[in-house]
């Protein structure tokens, strides 16, 4: 079974006649159909609808009519709506509720002629780092189904490691599309906040949730988001910057790059990672480019207030799920306040009521300014770090992760440990600058990790072509 791994060999494969897009789905349902019952990666599968939209578009290659996406084989996360299919963000909640419309992102790809198969598991509203919670179960990391794929995108991450898709859409919050993508070793890429509407996309955290690409290489990511990116008249926090030509890798000159000390020396950080990635590092000297360690004096500080602010953000976006208006209401109801109380007390999964109590507790009145105020503070104090090394660096290094992916349900007795998962992915989305995991690294364990980068905001030309040259030299 050929289930091709770079939407260049897909596409050369059906110019040349060799197989069909027919085929092509014919062949990851038939992936899916294998693997999912093990990894529980998706949680539908859209086959008859697919293998439908796959005629219409062989159809329009032989007429000379396909998008620049024909043929590439699509996952999606369950948050991202679907006109008339289900979505649910994996909550009891949203059991059975189906969606009116669809997010500008699926219209962009359906446009160019993208093949949606199916939609994929989750953690409940996308909280979380190991897709752990959610109510159709534990999603299994395709190199070792004894560990996590990492969340809170980690069925996108595990359907693209596993071939169940040549590509997935996932979002990211904190890192919930390079974390898991790190642990499944598969690219992933957070955009620049506002690059990509988010019109569609069920919230977590306004201010922070981008989509984005999950996909075996490089050169995907950067055809899907040149895709999918742009401004949209229904999503007013995105932005009307142009759309680069992102799949045109641009020359790479010499560049200068900032590797955060903090996050090499953090006494958390796995050895093997560490000793990986310094050897990258002199790899990027080798290539000639200027590598210099500089310090981030706020790395300690990014989990909490990151969690602050996330967690405000979702008790007041999770409130219009409350057993009247749609999805999931409580059998067990007198009255009104028994159906609101009931209907979020059994709908709501054990994770997402911790974070929007929490989320409650820092805008209350007497703790606004103790916390949440502090917190806005100091993700200012953060941007403007950030912004500040990027003046004098092209680009910021670090390891994706402290560690591999860990054992499923070794994490879940303690919601504080799992949550400094996020440690080194959080800063680009607090700052909103775009990000990327890498998947250059194997540990003695066997299990993949990434290599994350940095850049400016709206710099995902730069970010994407350096990436890719660092994927040719470094892996």
């Amino acid at each position: 079974m050929n289930n091709y791994i770079s939407y260049t060999e897909t596409i050369n494969a059906l110019k040349c006649g060799e197989t069909t897009c027919v085929n092509i789905v014919t062949n990851y349902l038939s992936t899916i159909s294998d693997k999912n019952n093990e990894i529980n990666a998706f949680v539908e599968v859209f086959s008859e609808e697919a293998l439908e939209k796959a005629k219409q578009i062989d159809q329009k290659i032989s007429e000379g009519k396909s998008g620049k996406l024909a043929g590439m084989v699509i996952g999606i996360k369950d948050n991202i709506c679907y006109k008339n299919h289900k979505v649910s963000a994996s909550s009891k909640i949203l059991s059975d509720f189906e969606s009116l419309y669809s997010a500008t992102v699926i219209e962009k790809l359906e446009q160019e002629d993208a093949i949606i198969i199916g939609r994929l598991n989750c953690d409940e509203f996308a909280m979380g780092s190991a897709n752990e919670n959610s109510i159709y179960g534990y999603v299994k990391n395709p190199h070792n189904t004894n560990k996590v794929p990492g969340g809170s995108s980690g069925g996108s991450a595990a359907a693209v490691a596993a071939n169940m898709c040549l590509a997935a859409l996932g979002s990211d919050t904190g890192g919930s599309i390079r974390q898991p993508a790190a642990f499944c070793g598969v690219v992933g890429l957070k955009p620049t906040y506002s690059r990509v509407s988010r019109y569609g996309l069920i919230a977590y955290a306004s201010s922070f949730d981008q989509i984005g690409p999950i996909t075996h290489n490089v050169e995907d990511s950067a055809l899907l988001l040149e895709v999918i990116s742009g401004l949209d008249k229904n999503d007013s926090t995105s932005s009307s910057v142009k759309v680069d030509d992102y799949s045109s890798f641009s020359k790479n000159g010499k560049k200068k790059i900032a590797v955060i000390s903090d996050c090499i020396n953090h006494k958390g950080l796995d050895s093997e990672v560490k000793n990986k990635v310094e050897e990258s590092i002199i790899k990027l000297k080798e290539l000639g480019h200027e590598v210099e360690y500089v310090s981030f004096p706020y790395l300690d500080f990014l989990v909490p207030t990151y969690y602050v602010l996330t967690t405000a953000e979702a008790s007041s976006n999770l409130a219009r799920f409350d057993g009247v208006h749609y999805g999931f209401r409580s059998e067990k109801t007198e009255n009104l306040e028994q159906t609101y109380i009931n209907s979020r007390t059994e709908g709501f999964g054990e994770e997402v009521k911790r974070r929007i109590m929490l989320g409650i507790f820092v805008l209350s009145a007497g703790y606004h300014d103790a916390y949440y105020k502090k917190a806005q503070q100091v993700r200012r104090l953060v941007q403007n770090k950030t912004n500040e090394i990027l003046e004098n660096y092209d680009f910021i290094l670090s390891p994706t992760t402290p560690h591999t992916a860990f054992d499923l349900g070794k994490k879940q007795t303690d919601p504080t440990v799992m949550y400094l998962e996020d440690i080194f992915t959080v800063q680009a989305n607090i700052t909103g600058h775009p990000s990327i995991s890498l998947p250059l690294y194997k540990h003695s364990n066997g299990m993949p990790f990434g290599l994350q980068i940095l850049s400016q905001k709206f710099t995902e030309k730069e970010l994407l072509s350096f990436s890719e040259e660092i994927m040719k030299n470094l892996l």
